[in-house]
């Protein structure tokens, strides 16, 4: 364990797991109630100024009532739910609740469109959804081709849903919760591939133990003693890495803002919140950066993180003259807890990830399973076994036949090693789009774009960005009786926004007569990525 410097060498060669058979977040956020029973959980903030603050026993004691909730509703032990919520304390009750119940977990974006709603209830089977009121029309529009039948509705009233508040109002008293061990199902999390729907990654209860033994640890240095902000929403994987993996496993306190990016607000509010880590993006980052005058907020912060893409060095100098903090990266995946990262009290080289954390054992390997020579690009892998990574796709042998292979886990990206150990990321080996801290399959968006009756063929690559990273870029030809212009091209943008997650959309487009295909018809994204990036300066 840290909490200061690392000694790494000593960390790597003595790291056991000794993960307890009867782990689960229920008892450590029990734990922690009992502890600390008036220590502040969560303090909460939204756009409009609004506060509210949620201690340890609250939360324990409301994610209990809604647990016995569901079942009062027939919910049973293993039952996959879904839940659509935004930054809201209601979150951690309702997913808190759910591994109460012994159900499953199922978070998805609110951003999400009825088609892709339906898709994910399809794929995990849930009979039942937790969903805000301003996402029931979407999720509405998905229940006739999904398996949904029953609605929870979190601030509002909607006919043929259940309240969450008479819900919670008509709960008998937390009965005795269900029995749950490391190995029992916790999430069904859906990740973006490079074909077909989003992949849904299963975690077993056991997966929160190491991304506190790890991710909190090695990456984080997080301690109950600290306030922590990690800026992503419940949707994302990234709320179970930060929010949930190191926050309430670790007793933190965190801070919550229901809110959009405003580089001005969030710096209110870490000298407001005295938040000592900040997990954020590349892009709010660089948006940082952009202020002249950032030094004149008073801060606490002792650790400031970023994930999701690699980080050029301005903002990190910025940042650093700022509040005299360098920002440290890490590297992971829905599938995993932190692989990668740079360590307290390590020299943190512009554009590394950092080296590889004790615990998960990665390693680089080239196509045919073998490891890669020192300065070679290769694969990040690690063995199968490894407790640091998912149980397989949910109710997918195809899919787990194609990232488990060769005795490896293979993580399809990229990088190389140095002669001091840190890792370059160097791409994806498939053609996953990484922009603004979201992962995006070309797939998704080629779809969206070929369902508009002006297109009958489309790519889409990353193309390079100086805030984003990436951007999504897409080639469209046009059909017969269409033309190119900037009209069609916000048309095609506002058609994707309208049938997928708005995020997803492609900020450039091109209009070409062909696009480069392989002999058996596949697109060659690969050419059109690699004529989009030649030239182009990371820095």
């Amino acid at each position: 364990m840290c909490h200061g410097q690392v000694d790494y060498e000593k960390e790597v060669r003595q790291f056991v797991w000794n993960i307890p058979a009867d782990y689960n977040i229920v008892d450590v956020v029990a734990g922690h109630a009992k502890k600390n029973p008036d220590k502040v959980a969560v303090f909460w903030e939204d756009t409009d100024g609004n506060e509210r603050r949620v201690t340890f026993a609250e939360l324990l004691g409301e994610a209990r009532r809604f647990g016995s909730a569901l079942i009062e509703l027939g919910v049973k032990k293993g039952n996959p739910i879904l839940h659509m919520l935004p930054r809201l304390p209601e979150a951690h009750v309702v997913q808190l609740g759910t591994f109460a119940a012994g159900a499953i977990a199922v978070p998805c974006s609110e951003m999400l469109k009825a088609k892709e709603i339906a898709y994910r209830a399809q794929a995990s089977g849930a009979k039942v959804i937790v969903a805000d009121a301003s996402i029931a029309e979407a999720v509405e529009s998905a229940r006739g081709d999904s398996p949904i039948e029953t609605c929870i509705l979190i601030g509002g009233v909607r006919k043929g849903w259940i309240n969450f508040e008479e819900l919670m109002e008509k709960s008998s008293s937390p009965t005795e919760k269900v029995k749950l061990t490391a190995e029992d199902p916790m999430t069904i999390s859906f990740t973006s591939g490079t074909t077909g729907g989003a992949k849904p990654v299963v975690h077993k209860h056991r997966w929160m133990y190491c991304h506190n033994r790890v991710t909190a640890h090695y990456w984080w240095n997080a301690t109950e003693k600290d306030v922590i902000w990690a800026t992503t929403a419940p949707g994302w994987a990234k709320w179970y890495w930060s929010p949930v993996g190191v926050g309430l496993t670790t007793g933190a306190s965190q801070l919550m803002y229901n809110g959009r990016f405003d580089a001005e607000r969030y710096l209110k509010l870490l000298q407001k919140y005295k938040v000592t880590k900040l997990c954020a993006t590349p892009t709010e980052y660089r948006l940082f950066a952009q202020l002249p005058d950032m030094g004149k907020y008073k801060l606490t912060l002792s650790d400031a993180l970023s994930a999701g893409e690699p980080l050029n060095v301005e903002p990190i100098e910025a940042f650093k003259r700022a509040f005299g903090v360098t920002i440290r990266d890490g590297y992971g995946q829905t599938e995993s807890i932190c692989l990668v990262c740079n360590y307290p009290g390590l020299e943190v080289k512009p554009g590394a990830m950092g080296k590889p954390t004790p615990g998960p054992g990665v390693i680089l390997i080239d196509e045919e399973g073998k490891p890669v020579v020192q300065g070679e690009i290769g694969e990040i892998a690690l063995r199968p076994d490894n407790p640091a990574i998912f149980d397989g796709y949910w109710n997918s042998p195809d899919l787990d036949r194609e990232v488990f292979s060769g005795n490896w886990y293979r993580t399809g990206d990229l990088a190389r090693m140095d002669a001091d150990g840190y890792l370059f990321f160097e791409g994806r080996a498939d053609d996953v789009i990484l922009t603004s801290g979201y992962r995006i399959g070309p797939f998704e968006v080629e779809d969206a774009l070929v369902s508009h009756p002006a297109v009958v063929e489309a790519a889409a690559v990353a193309s390079p960005h100086r805030e984003r990273g990436e951007i999504v870029k897409a080639f469209v030809i046009l059909a017969n009786g269409y033309t190119p212009s900037e009209k069609l091209v916000k048309e095609l943008q506002d058609h994707v926004k309208s049938v997928t997650a708005p995020y997803k959309y492609p900020r450039a487009i091109e209009f070409v007569s062909e696009l480069p295909k392989t002999t058996s018809g596949k697109i060659k994204r690969a050419v059109l990525k690699r004529r989009e990036w030649e030239g182009w300066d990371r820095r």
